[in-house]
């Protein structure tokens, strides 16, 4: 009698893990390529985990960790790559001098649009595999389970 191998199990019923990777890999893997066919290949999805969330107005660094949930020397890591690639500058911020603020470039902001356009193809795609219902209802079920949560590691 052969064994019940975790990998068939796998691939009869993924567990949440690897349903989300299943999800994010092949975006991922279509929007840097396509990125990269725009004239940014230095882009990585490092970069583009901070990219999403920065504008011409600026943000704080520590408000971006707050919202990307990394810890704030590694967004500073990826800032300082952004700064050397084009994409966003550090400027002092005009409410408290201690402070930064990081802001788009027009380099950055042409990454956004085509990241923005990109992911609206890539959305349209499933939309139309699994029909517009289905997809917005997915969509906001998959909102709420994102969404923080005080205690993300309880009951």
């Amino acid at each position: 009698m052969a064994k019940n191998r975790r990998i068939d199990r796998a691939e009869r019923e993924p567990d949440l893990g690897m349903l989300a990777a299943r999800l994010l890999w092949p975006i991922e893997e279509e929007l840097f390529a396509r990125l990269a066919e725009c004239g940014h290949e230095q882009v990585r999805p490092r970069h583009g985990a901070l990219l999403a969330y920065l504008d011409e107005i600026g943000t704080r660094p520590t408000e971006l960790a707050r919202i990307t949930g990394q810890h704030k020397q590694v967004v500073g890591r990826v800032l300082d790559e952004l700064e050397d690639l084009g994409y966003a500058r550090r400027e002092p911020d005009p409410t408290d001098r201690r402070s930064k603020l990081v802001v788009l470039t027009e380099r950055g902001r042409d990454e956004q649009v085509q990241a923005d356009r990109i992911l609206a193809d890539i959305e349209a795609r499933h939309e139309a595999r699994i029909g517009t219902g289905r997809y917005r209802h997915f969509r906001t079920l998959l909102q709420e389970l994102v969404q923080p949560t005080r205690n993300t590691h309880g009951p």
